[in-house]
């Protein structure tokens, strides 16, 4: 059975009693239009399930783009990517802009086939957490006048807006509120160490150890863990040495899950403190000590710096840290079994 045809702007200006561009400059927030004119418009566009085609509005206005914005993340099923993501959401839906979402699964040339695949559909914007090293390949772009934002990692080879946080402050902090309970055996799990935030962490880590001047203080790093299983795989091995670690340091808050698995099935969970970076859903109900990430400002934050670029604010690039915050629950506050 065929579908009921979409409803006009001419049928929303014959019910309201108004012209076309009357109607017009409601749907675009536009002025001059009386609050009680508005108002009939808007029971009109109510009253007939009105939807605008804003494709064909961009045409009619010579903006030739679609009032989207490209996004690319490292994985949209991670709790960190979804909450920016959601805040980016919800900060561009009040401009009436969609977004445009692929995850890159830190492959550099997924990245680079996204990007053009989403210039040749005239996006209005990037926003792009980097899967490559060096971004020289946006210059085209961005001569164009492409707003572009980078988000948890900054830009390389360009100068563009960015949203990140401090991570070598972060893995210093974790690594210190350790060392700072007696801790001496410490072994951290990592990502990718090619990965800007991954190698930024670890020199964290290795920095506080380096500060807090004690000798005899053993950090076993295990790194390119890409899954939960292999964190779980890694810690389990670790604990079965004959010096295991006091303390375990994940981070990503995927490894973070594999590691409290190695220490729940090896009855450790109560014996070898644990400090996770970044936050997710069931942290605090799993008593996980994190280096909590600020992800909806982090969002936000990104929101405004693309939407002011639509708005053709020309300033010079801006780069934001967002501060991050140590939260104790439990698992980052067990002592050492011994000196």
């Amino acid at each position: 059975m065929a579908g009921k045809p979409r409803a006009t702007m001419a049928e929303v200006a014959a019910l309201a009693g108004v012209s076309l561009k009357t109607v017009s400059r409601v749907v675009n927030d536009e002025t001059p239009v009386s609050a009680a004119v508005r108002a009939r418009v808007v029971r009109a566009i109510e009253q007939l399930d009105y939807r605008p085609n804003l494709a064909a509005s961009n045409l009619r206005r010579h903006v030739g783009r679609a009032r989207v914005l490209g996004v690319l993340l490292q994985d949209v099923g991670n709790s960190f990517s979804a909450g920016l993501l959601r805040a980016l959401e919800d900060d561009c839906r009040k401009r009436q802009i969609a977004l445009l979402v692929a995850s890159l699964d830190e492959e550099p040339d997924r990245e680079r086939l996204l990007v053009a695949d989403l210039v040749s559909r005239r996006v209005d914007g990037l926003v792009i957490m980097p899967a490559t090293d060096r971004q020289e390949y946006l210059e085209a772009e961005l001569r164009a006048g492409l707003p572009t934002v980078f988000v948890d990692r900054l830009p390389r080879g360009i100068d563009v807006d960015s949203v990140t946080v401090d991570n070598r402050q972060g893995g210093y902090d974790a690594a210190q509120h350790l060392l700072a309970q007696g801790h001496r055996r410490l072994a951290v799990l990592s990502d990718l160490h090619t990965i800007q935030t991954a190698a930024d962490r670890i020199y964290g880590v290795h920095r506080a150890v380096k500060d807090h001047g004690v000798s005899r203080l053993a950090v076993d790093l295990r790194v390119d863990l890409r899954t939960s299983e292999a964190a779980e795989a890694a810690v389990t091995e670790l604990l079965a040495a004959d010096e295991p670690p006091t303390a375990v340091i994940a981070l990503r808050n995927i490894l973070s899950i594999g590691a409290l698995g190695a220490l729940r099935r090896t009855q450790m969970r109560d014996r070898v403190a644990l400090v996770g970076f970044d936050d997710f859903p069931t942290a605090e109900m799993l008593d996980l000590t994190v280096i909590r990430q600020d992800v909806k400002r982090i969002g936000q934050e990104a929101a405004r710096m693309v939407l002011q670029r639509l708005d053709g604010v020309d300033n010079p690039p801006e780069h934001t840290t967002v501060p991050h915050l140590l939260v104790t629950r439990g698992s980052g506050e067990i002592p050492p079994l011994s000196p």
